[in-house]
């Protein structure tokens, strides 16, 4: 596909290097020549200096050819201007990013009004899987498929863990709940485990089934996750916005720490019913004073990735409560990894698999349509869900005589409403729903008959 990415922050940075990666031609555009320069450098891209919202620029872009443009600027209204701009000048598909909860309403209307293929907002998709998190403590991740009917939780084995040392095939039987293993993060190691694949404690797993199973699951190896009923927040921004809405609905008390008074007064007279209080959220004293020891959460959401860091390493030594932690910058995952912080949430990397998905579905299908695309393991392994319209090489053939590539499993099949943990004979049958894990090393997984080889 020819892809035009409106602004070259870190949003459009990612964008271009996942979808560059996938095939795609790339042009991004931006009135920063150095982040212009920088990216094309290190990309096997076009790039072009200016402003995306206009229509000279956009046909320097090659507008008249492309197929989809995606407007990530920093700036929601010209996002929108620069897809209306590209509606008129070509036929191609638009994608805007709308981070302001004053249009968060109006998400609908814009996207029907302007003819968009897709209104994203990262504030509001972050703050999603943050309450995702807070409602099941235990998990560093959770991603779901076929509308909740399917949970992929990702977790750290605990200590004393009663499956540390066996294989996946002993644990599978010795628990006797259905469920299926699917990765394993040991140190800088990646794995798509098989029945042989031994467990070591400190492994970072995650495991495929329905939510119920998933409960089971978790009893059966002593993981003791107790539900989260307050939550102290570091920071008053969008994202705060919108999580604290969410969790009000929830019953979930929430106190949140802001040092902008005009930001508190806002706050306070939106939520009544919230504590808000006006300070420092680096001041040490205070978050002692404010109950961080006793808190059932807390969330760094401070536009500082140092200080979100440090607030949640502070957290960590002077309680036990569940921390998500939110990273703006990618370029230090790896080292930040090691850090061993519970939750992290990367809201650009959420905004990219949004796009990243739109983009693969719109491709070349055959017999099946891409519906969610998650990164289980950054950059290593992906899970994707797909629906089966139509008979292919995939389908009515028992699982165990399909040469799939190595490197992909596939997870689950949703049949009717009811989740299949898929063994040898199972099939894939026309109308199903199929989650696939893979390794990015082994395939790009655009189309459920690219699983084979």
């Amino acid at each position: 596909m020819n892809i035009i990415i409106v602004g070259c922050g870190k949003v459009g940075q990612t964008l271009a290097g996942q979808l560059n990666e996938e095939g795609n031609n790339i042009t991004v555009i931006d009135l920063d020549s150095t982040r212009v320069n920088s990216l094309i450098s290190r990309q096997d891209i076009m790039g072009i200096v200016g402003n995306g919202a206009t229509h000279a620029v956009q046909v320097k872009a090659g507008i008249d050819k492309a197929d989809l443009l995606i407007a990530v600027t920093g700036s929601d209204e010209l996002n929108l201007l620069c897809c209306l701009t590209a509606r008129m000048a070509g036929q191609c598909k638009t994608i805007a990013q709308v981070k302001n909860p004053v249009y968060h309403a109006d998400a609908a209307f814009l996207k029907d009004e302007l003819g968009l293929a897709m209104v994203i907002n990262p504030e509001q998709a972050a703050a999603a899987e943050i309450a995702r998190i807070l409602r099941f403590p235990s998990a560093i991740k959770i991603d779901t498929f076929a509308k909740g009917k399917v949970e992929l939780i990702k977790f750290r084995l605990p200590e004393n863990c009663p499956i540390v040392g066996m294989t996946v095939r002993e644990a599978v039987s010795g628990l006797g709940c259905d469920v299926l293993f699917c990765t394993v993060e040991r140190g800088d190691q990646a794995y798509i485990v098989n029945g042989d694949f031994i467990f070591s404690e400190r492994d970072i797993l995650s495991i495929i089934a329905s939510p119920r199973q998933v409960a089971a699951f978790f009893r059966k190896i002593n993981y003791k996750s107790r539900a989260v009923k307050d939550v102290l927040i570091a920071g008053g921004g969008e994202m705060t916005h919108y999580l604290t809405d969410i969790l009000r609905r929830s019953g979930i008390a929430v106190k949140i720490i802001e040092k902008d008074i005009n930001l508190c007064e806002s706050m306070s007279n939106l939520w009544p019913d919230v504590t808000v209080v006006r300070g420092d959220a680096v001041d040490k004293d205070l978050l002692l004073e404010e109950g961080i020891t006793n808190a059932g959460a807390f969330v760094a959401l401070t536009n500082l990735d140092e200080e979100n860091i440090m607030l949640s390493l502070f957290a960590q030594s002077v309680g036990k409560c569940k921390i998500v932690t939110k990273i703006n910058r990618i370029d230090f995952d790896e080292v930040i990894k090691r850090l061993e912080l519970d939750s992290i949430i990367y809201p650009k990397h959420i905004t990219a698999e949004q796009i990243e998905r739109y983009a693969r579905a719109a491709g070349n299908t055959v017999g099946s349509n891409m519906e969610t695309l998650y990164h289980v393991i950054s950059g290593r392994v992906e899970a994707a869900e797909f629906t089966v319209s139509d008979h292919s090489k995939v389908t009515d053939t028992p699982l165990s005589r399909l040469s799939c590539k190595e490197g992909v499993l596939v997870a689950a099949i949703i049949r009717g409403g009811n989740v299949i943990i898929p063994h040898g004979q199972d099939t894939i049958q026309v109308g199903d729903s199929v989650v696939i894990v893979s390794k990015l090393t082994a395939t790009m997984v655009h189309d459920l008959c690219d699983i084979l080889e």
